[in-house]
């Protein structure tokens, strides 16, 4: 498919999602026009699925009688195999092509009612199988009553048959297996709605170009994955970032707190074609509730943005835990930062790569936080490499941040690279944005390990041991550029100049002031 064609996708994805802008805020109609362009994706992935199996019989999916016992039994048959292939069910009349023609009808038009029981019945049809957990609460967000939408029903009514007549005209080519469109699509109308959420864009999306660096980062030397895991998952778009650098990823992992995001994320899982027998994902809060699920697992790539500096119990329960209990120290209530490494470390598998965003006091702060860097620096030797980042390049916040990597068998033993990208980005309006080339001299100096003058220094566990182990950047590697040197004769020359032309200039205006019979103002 050409790039020209997934660019009219989006934007006419885009386009329609505005339908709803002027009637809610960014938030809301995002879970609207994700939700529907989901149940396109599940009616449209159901229809191919059905008309595979019926090739053989001479008829389409949507061609079978319903009401016919014979129709009622191939139904049944086609539904066993949906369930277990797909994970779901949808009958023909079901399909989303079948509603968006109603809705487009002058008369007898109304589908809210219909639209409601189909997405009922999409989760209903897994009750009792193995993907009822991934398809559970997936659309508890759309709202089909809410006011937002009309004041009166007709009006709801009128603005989702608006929305679905034109997602139906767009052909979203899942034929094309050897290009993920719709999943391209999908992650670039969650980033449009993270770019106008403000502060609320933190709790689901990470920007991409920072994502990249995290995933290339942990997959570092590697084609496969037997997993990855993401504590603070989002949308998901941070572990699907992942599987792009490799060629498999036999699992994905992860935990997230906002039923919304969390239904979000089950939903671009699979619309980027990872079977839900291939992904875990848990609706809870990671730090209080780790999912017992995960408990024993250990992941050969782990990647999170987790929120900047959150509050926490830390609660002496958790002194026992066997997270943080060989630390000695917890991570205060205010900062949560070190509290979700120390989830994360214990978790990674040996000869695995962790690679983390957190803000920049994590370097240098003390007490306890200064107590547990140093027990991952002396007592265990995980830290790999610090990456300071530029100044507001996440939604909603303006702080520095830094990538932590970690690892448990390091190839580098005696040392800990430091890179300073945070002077490398261009501006785009108000917010500083990493470039291609900005992205891949991070990558490409962490994968060497190279000391670049003013960008990177490899430096010996002595020298972070003789600075307290802060691990501030500028106490590594030195960007100080020095100042030309000001001619300061030269200078002299300049002000007698000027001096001399300012008394001519009063001797002038002196004169003019003599004429006219005024005091001179000096």
């Amino acid at each position: 498919m050409s790039e020209e064609h997934k660019k009219n996708l989006k934007s006419r994805l885009w386009d329609i999602a505005n339908t709803l802008r002027g009637k809610m805020g960014a938030d809301e109609f995002r879970d609207y026009i994700l939700g529907f362009i989901f149940y396109k994706y599940l009616s449209e992935r159901m229809h191919w699925f059905a008309d595979e199996i019926l090739r053989h019989d001479g008829i389409t999916f949507d061609e079978i009688d319903e009401t016919s016992a014979e129709g009622q039994q191939m139904l049944a048959a086609i539904e066993e195999e949906s369930v277990e292939g797909l994970g779901y069910f949808l009958k023909p009349s079901e399909l989303f092509h079948k509603l968006a023609e109603k809705g487009a009808r002058k008369q007898d038009n109304f589908i809210l009612e219909d639209l409601g029981s189909i997405l009922k019945h999409i989760e209903g049809s897994t009750m009792g199988h193995a993907s009822e957990e991934d398809f559970e609460g997936l659309f508890e967000d759309l709202d089909l009553g809410s006011s937002r939408l009309g004041k009166t029903e007709n009006q709801k009514n009128e603005l989702i048959a608006r929305v679905l007549v034109h997602l139906d005209q767009i052909d979203f080519r899942l034929e094309d297996t050897e290009s993920d469109v719709l999943g391209d699509a999908y992650e670039y109308l969650i980033g449009q709605f993270a770019s106008g959420a403000g502060k609320k864009a933190g709790e689901f999306y990470t920007p991409q170009q920072v994502s990249t660096i995290l995933a290339k980062i942990v997959t570092t030397g590697k084609t496969s994955l037997k997993n990855v895991y993401d504590p603070t998952c989002g949308s998901g778009s941070l572990l699907l970032r992942v599987a792009r650098e490799v060629e498999e990823v036999g699992g994905f992992y992860g935990q997230e707190m906002n039923p919304t995001t969390y239904n979000l994320a089950r939903m671009n899982m699979i619309l980027h074609g990872v079977h839900y027998q291939r992904f875990d994902l848990r609706n809870e809060d990671t730090l209080e509730h780790p999912a017992p699920e995960h408990a024993d697992l250990r992941f050969e790539a782990i990647v999170a943005n987790p929120p900047f500096s959150a509050r926490w119990s830390a609660s002496v329960v958790h002194e026992n835990d066997d997270r943080f209990s060989a630390y000695g120290r917890l991570a205060p209530k205010t900062k949560a930062d070190f509290a979700f490494v120390q989830h994360m470390a214990h978790h990674l598998d040996h000869g695995a790569t962790m690679a983390c965003v957190l803000p920049h006091g994590v370097l240098f702060r003390g007490a306890a936080e200064g107590h547990i860097r140093r027990y991952l620096i002396e007592d265990c030797n995980w830290l790999d490499a610090v990456i300071g980042l530029p100044a507001n390049i996440f939604y909603g916040t303006g702080i520095p941040t830094c990538i932590l990597v970690l690892k448990k068998q390091r190839e580098n033993p005696d040392d800990i690279l430091f890179i300073d990208a945070s002077q490398h980005f261009e501006k785009v309006g108000k917010d500083n944005r990493l470039r291609s080339e900005d992205i891949e001299r991070i990558v490409s100096t962490y994968r060497k390990r190279e000391c670049i003058e003013k960008f990177s220094h490899v430096a010996e566990l002595s020298e972070v041991e003789e600075n307290d182990y802060n691990l501030n950047i500028p106490r590594y590697v030195d960007t100080f550029e020095e100042e030309e040197l000001v001619d300061l004769a030269a200078v002299s020359d300049k002000l007698m100049a000027l001096e001399k032309e300012m008394g001519d200039n009063d001797k002038v205006i002196a004169g003019f002031c003599k004429e006219l019979g005024i005091k001179a103002p000096f």
